[in-house]
């Protein structure tokens, strides 16, 4: 270990034995101990901390200084996903989310299941942000209906996940989509657009893939009682019409017309609050809602009931008729776990994480250990498609080794946005990455949060749903070839404007 102005670099094996040690305190905390991931990472920062400062003789106040100003990189992602939370809250209130799931379930037919399996998981993804209440609301139900038409467990599994991530990626009301360009120095839609260079390329592939493969499905029979009863109970709780397009319109106009995220998400926050009070609710109630999140009322009281009879009782109340007691009582439950959410507050979570991620980064990065990893593995790079490899590697080595999707965009992150300002590479580049791989692989390892997570909703792990989960592997796939052939590329000018460019090599400063 070399000496710089009084403190020691680290070497490459330290920086490496840092690393391995923080991802076995992060996966034995959250995998074998069941602890929620803040801890683990706590952990792992301390002890990279301890490390720096009497190994290295790093002074706390550079560390502290690390995690400051890593935390800072994120505060407008924070405050947008508080924005965010409210947004969610009040456009279930107002019909928004309950309407696009209705309306999505309408294009199920047998002979398109999985294609329809994949647009309704996305549709719901992308107007609730998260993959995780997808597959455990929509992606329940899609694996019934799927067992009915004898469509195999692993492929409808596996065409929930793609949709259901595909939203989580691309949604501008996902924690992930936030975190990617806050830790890249990129704005956010900025980096939703790069995305769709290579995520609309990969998913037009899959939807051909899954009309072939839907084929052979073609003469099954849907079972339209149970998309009947979802449909009922959305009716009889939200104000369902056309309308509920209205305010997703909206955002994206804004987006398309290169507002700042944050008015053009309060504009959207605005529109739900506003069909919301048209539709009947009370100021009180919206704010409550938009605080707190929504809490079903008709699909909880059904789900809730004592038994069949009381269930019964309670649907004929609420005017649902066709459904029958027994089904009207399991898809209750099913609804009632996609509403009942939403609210500034329920973005705390995601957000104290985050902080935590930033701060374990920030002490790996002060240290000076992921600079040294960084160079190593950098080390010779001219090509932006080279470049763009070692990215979507590190993020899937982190997603197994540190066993969680936020430290899969955080620490490859940080590593590389140096190395991409330098290279002259847009931002954005690093953050449209960072989710090709980071986001999208962490359902695909069986011990990642995500992996274990969609396992125990869904019956069936990522070695068994993985194959079919093509999204997730076909995406950074499509990634590293797009850059190789020079497709996409965005470049920072002078001025600080991108502009997409065919280069083939760039040069890194020493």
């Amino acid at each position: 270990m070399a000496t710089e102005n009084g403190r020691k670099t680290p070497s490459f094996a330290l920086s490496v034995g840092v690393f391995v040690v923080a991802a076995f305190f992060i996966s034995y905390g959250i995998l074998k101990l069941e602890a929620e991931a803040h801890m683990p990472i706590l952990a792992a920062a301390v002890f990279a901390a301890l490390v720096g400062r009497f190994i290295l003789g790093v002074p706390w106040k550079e560390m502290e200084e690390g995690m400051i100003n890593n935390i800072a990189v994120a505060l407008q992602a924070t405050l947008i996903l508080m924005i965010i939370g409210m947004i969610i809250g009040a456009w279930i209130q107002s019909g928004v989310v309950p309407g696009l799931i209705y309306y999505g379930l309408m294009i199920l037919k047998p002979s398109i299941f999985l294609v329809a399996t994949l647009l309704t998981c996305s549709v719901v993804s992308l107007a609730t942000g998260s993959s995780w209440t997808t597959t455990a609301t929509i992606g329940i139900a899609m694996l019934g209906i799927g067992n009915g038409l004898g469509v195999p467990v692993p492929i409808t599994a596996g065409v929930i996940i793609s949709g259901a991530y595909f939203g989580d990626k691309m949604s501008p009301l996902s924690d992930t989509t936030n975190l990617a360009p806050a830790v890249s120095g990129a704005e956010l839609f900025d980096h939703i657009k790069a995305m769709v260079w290579t995520t609309g390329p990969t998913y037009v592939i899959i939807l051909a893939v899954l009309t072939f493969i839907g084929f052979r499905y073609g003469g099954g029979e849907l079972d339209a009682s149970r998309i009947h009863a979802i449909q009922s109970f959305m009716r009889a709780e939200f104000p369902i019409s056309l309308a509920c397009l209205i305010p997703p319109v909206l955002v994206i106009t804004l987006a398309v017309m290169k507002m700042p995220a944050i008015p053009g998400l309060f504009a959207g926050l605005f529109a739900g609050i506003a069909m919301a009070f048209l539709s009947g609710s009370g100021i009180g109630d919206i704010m409550n809602v938009v605080q707190n999140g929504y809490s079903a009322s008709i699909s909880e009281e059904v789900s809730g009931a004592a038994d069949i009879a009381a269930a019964a009782a309670a649907m004929a109340k609420a005017g649902i008729a066709g459904v029958a007691p027994e089904l009207g009582k399991e898809v209750a439950a099913t609804v009632s776990k996609l509403v009942s959410r939403g609210g500034l507050q329920s973005m705390m979570w995601s957000i104290s994480l985050i902080f935590v991620a930033l701060s374990f980064g920030g002490v790996m990065e002060a240290c000076g250990f992921l600079e040294t990893i960084i160079g190593t593995l950098t080390k010779g790079i001219r090509k932006v498609g080279t470049l763009v490899a070692a990215v979507i590697g590190s993020c899937i080595i982190s997603n197994i080794f540190l066993g969680d999707q936020y430290l899969s965009l955080v620490v490859p992150g940080r590593m590389f946005r140096n190395t991409f300002l330098k290279s002259g590479l847009a931002p954005r580049m690093l953050s449209r990455t960072l989710e090709d791989a980071g986001t999208l692989t962490s359902a695909l390892v069986p011990w990642n949060t995500c992996g274990a997570y969609q396992t125990s909703v869904l019956g069936v792990g990522p070695l068994v749903y993985g194959p079919y989960a093509f999204l997730n592997w076909g995406n950074p796939l499509m990634a590293i070839f797009l850059t190789y052939m020079r497709i996409g590329i965005y470049w920072r000018k002078e001025d600080g404007t991108d502009v997409v460019e065919k280069k083939g090599t760039f040069e890194i400063q020493d």
